[in-house]
């Protein structure tokens, strides 16, 4: 799956290129679309550049100008693409050969080759913008890996880093030619597409607003349905009550916008004129943004933000579509410019002086019954899977309810172990502080040799143990033996 996404407040919103179009917020179309500043954006951005006209301005003024801030691209790499063209716009030797290149040098990668040619502290600039990118769609891949796969899995960055088109992974340090054309390549690329995907995005866009519509119906009875229908009919031809919207680009269009924005006489139409007042940027085209900007009156009287019938997100497609047809019909070499002469050659084709009126959105077929119920089916089996994964989430929910309960038991368990072993410690204490000294330490009685202990009783005499006669004490026995002594001394004279 291949990234895609766009950079901002800072930070990186990441979708994947494969994923649903509408998981890319609906509500940012003004300014995405605005942002396609000179399609071909680094192309048309030099190119832009190359042919501006310089023009004398007081000194004083023009220190208090400041530089307006660049569109945003819409493009994940906006960022980055930006201040690669604010570096090389330092550059004189790359500047005075920007001047001299047209789009096709620039669109074929010839103009990448003059990159080596710049001073020293442009590629130093370069190179660390560079890594800073690469640093940031490491984290990018990192954070996307994170979510979707295990902890403690190796990735090759190096392949994952081939995804990206706008620069040369193999090289992942140094700015080189090859870096700028692909920076080219993949802009023009990726801007050739724009169109296209927010057409398709407008397309579910408007299913879903019809899904949720009968969705809506199926829940009412049958007296509050009829009264629904009956309103969204009534909301449907009021908002086709409005005044005729000329064809983008014809002369009653170009004509009405001379007369009502720039204040001048409609019998005095000048195409070179009208040109020249609307190169708002006096770069010698009409981009993509000044050309919308054409487009406002027409688009006023379709929409109107206050009514309830009129949804802007679609007076925002109807925008792309008529700069569209202006696209195609003016843009000759289909650079995503309108030079002057392309656009005095158009005066000239039949279709400017077309009288028709332009088809609105409203009356054209967005999408075919049979697209939608495929629609539909597809968001029931979204649902479907969300649901299955809502019943495993709940289910593991229970089960960490239960492990809770069986975890909270086994600690009241050991809670009790542990006050029985701290009321049985506590019972042991008095007695030991009672054979203990002041310091605490144990004191001991002297007892007489062959003494029993103090806490034991003698035992009984063998007599009385045999049941026979006492045996008489150690003193009486010692007055016995010692008449008998003297009667043997004085029997035996002679030994002594």
């Amino acid at each position: 799956m291949q990234l895609f996404g766009k950079e901002e407040d800072g930070g990186v919103a990441v979708y994947a290129k494969d994923a649903p179009l509408d998981s890319v917020s609906i509500g940012s179309w003004r300014q995405a679309r605005k942002a396609m500043h000179l399609p071909w954006l680094l192309s048309t951005a030099l190119l832009g550049l190359a042919t501006c006209v310089p023009i004398e301005r007081p000194k004083e003024k023009q220190e208090e100008e400041t530089p307006p801030e660049a569109p945003d691209t819409g493009l994940y790499y906006h960022r980055y693409l930006q201040e690669v063209i604010n570096v090389l716009e330092t550059d004189g030797h790359f500047r005075e050969k920007l001047q001299a290149a047209n789009a096709e040098d620039i669109k074929s990668g010839k103009l990448s080759k003059e990159l080596d040619f710049v001073s020293h502290h442009v590629r130093t600039k370069l190179d660390e913008l560079k890594r800073q990118e690469v640093s940031r769609l490491r984290m990018l891949l990192k954070a996307k890996m994170d979510a979707t796969m295990e902890q403690d899995v190796q990735v090759d960055h190096l392949s994952l880093l081939k995804q990206f088109e706008h620069l040369d992974p193999q090289n992942q340090h140094t700015f080189e030619a090859r870096d700028l054309e692909l920076l080219i390549q993949a802009a023009t690329k990726d801007l050739e597409n724009y169109d296209a995907a927010h057409h398709e995005e407008f397309k579910r866009y408007e299913m879903m607003k019809e899904h949720e519509r009968r969705e809506y119906l199926k829940s009412l009875d049958e007296e509050k349905r009829r009264e629904e229908e009956a309103h969204f009919e009534a909301l449907k031809k009021k908002h086709k009550e409005h005044p005729k919207v000329n064809v983008p680009g014809s002369r009653d269009q170009l004509k009405e916008v001379w007369q009502e924005t720039d204040g001048l006489d409609p019998n005095e139409f000048n195409p070179k004129t009208f040109f020249k007042l609307h190169d708002t940027n006096s770069d010698g085209v009409l981009d993509e943004q000044e050309l919308e900007a054409l487009f406002t009156k027409e688009l006023e009287k379709v929409y109107d933000p206050r009514n309830e019938e009129d949804d802007m997100l679609e007076m925002e497609e109807e925008r792309l579509r008529m700069r569209e047809h202006v696209m195609h019909n003016v843009d000759l070499n289909k650079d995503r410019l309108v030079t002057l002469e392309e656009f005095l050659k158009s005066t000239q084709k039949k279709e400017f002086n077309e009288a028709d009126g332009w088809e609105t959105v409203e009356e054209t077929q967005v999408y075919s019954e049979a697209e939608l119920q495929r629609f539909e089916a597809e968001l029931a089996a979204q649902q479907a899977e969300l649901g299955r994964q809502a019943e495993q989430l709940r289910q593991q929910h229970q089960e960490l309810q239960q492990r809770q309960v069986e975890l909270d038991a086994q600690k009241k368990e050991f809670q009790q172990v542990v006050l029985q072993m701290e009321q049985r410690k506590a019972q042991k204490q008095p007695e030991q502080a009672a054979h203990a000294g002041p310091d605490g330490e144990l004191k001991f009685q002297a007892q007489p040799p062959h003494a029993a202990p103090a806490d034991q009783t003698p035992p009984p005499p063998p007599e009385s143990r045999a049941g026979g006669p006492a045996l008489p004490d150690a003193p009486a026995l010692q007055n016995q033996v010692e008449p008998l002594q003297n009667q043997q001394h004085h029997a035996n004279p002679v030994e002594h």
